[in-house]
């Protein structure tokens, strides 16, 4: 029998009862997980002995977000060594101390060498790693034009802006709701900004996770039977000084940090 690379292949072995028996709701859903490596085989009480030992180490686990990125990281360190520092100053928004490039995140210095070692006092993740990088080779350095935008507004290539909003946006909501004083901590530990803006809420709030990167947060508290609402935005120029897909990358790992702080110090 080929490579089990995917969910529907392992489906097509599984009895389709949607029985329950394995802790999954579907049968489908079972063979995602066991794709994904959250499940095992021989956790379907259904399949015989034969069957599992025919299949075992034919399964290809699909590899997980991070590992995707881990993957990206070394072609990424081997194009920043063509990278001249010194002429990248300016664009960036950086600074140069001793051939290493120092890059402000969220108000924290992230120093990078020219093999793409990345070194930081505060906690580093590969989805902020991965875009740092990106941000140093590719940036264009536009200038800020000062104009928010929704993320939608910034790329043609739709198929992010779902992404967009069910990683970042509604998590990031519903982590405001669940704690309303982290809005005070984005200010306090991440050197945000209170803003005044022409769009509608209770707070804005502008952070920069890259210097030419700015994120605008406009949060509305909810209020008798309306719910809260969340928008994000971004300065027009911002698929010039990072790549969609970064930008979206960036954002995850915002979050991820956001939700670290909220679990163990709120």
């Amino acid at each position: 029998m080929a490579k089990l690379d995917n969910p529907i292949e392992i489906y097509k072995i599984l009895p389709k009862t949607n029985c329950k028996q394995c802790g999954v709701v579907t049968c489908l859903a079972f063979a995602a997980d066991v794709i994904k490596g959250q499940k095992r085989l021989n956790q379907c009480p259904h399949l015989d002995n034969n069957i599992l030992e025919e299949l075992e180490g034919k399964i290809i686990k699909q590899a997980t977000p991070e590992d995707q990125l881990k993957q990206a990281l070394e072609p990424l360190k081997r194009e920043i060594v063509n990278i001249d520092f010194a002429a990248s100053v300016q664009r960036l928004g950086a600074k140069l101390s001793s051939d290493k490039l120092t890059v402000k995140c969220l108000g924290k210095n992230f120093t990078v060498d020219s093999e793409g070692n990345i070194i930081s006092d505060c906690h580093i993740n590969v989805w902020v790693t991965v875009p740092l990088l990106n941000y140093i080779i590719y940036s264009a350095g536009n200038d800020l034009s000062g104009k928010w935008v929704p993320f939608r507004e910034l790329s043609n290539e739709t198929v992010w802006n779902s992404f967009f909003e069910q990683r970042f946006e509604k998590p990031l909501k519903q982590l405001i709701d669940t704690h309303p004083d982290f809005i005070e901590d984005l200010i306090v530990i991440f050197s945000g900004k209170y803003t005044e803006t022409s769009f509608s809420s209770d707070i804005s709030l502008v952070l920069h996770p890259l210097p030419k990167v700015p994120i605008l947060i406009c949060y509305k508290k909810p209020e008798e039977d309306l719910e809260s609402k969340l928008n994000v935005f971004f300065d027009a120029t911002a698929e010039g000084n990072l790549k969609i897909d970064s930008i979206y990358r960036l954002c995850v790992g915002l979050l991820v940090m956001f939700q670290k702080i909220t679990s163990t110090h709120i």
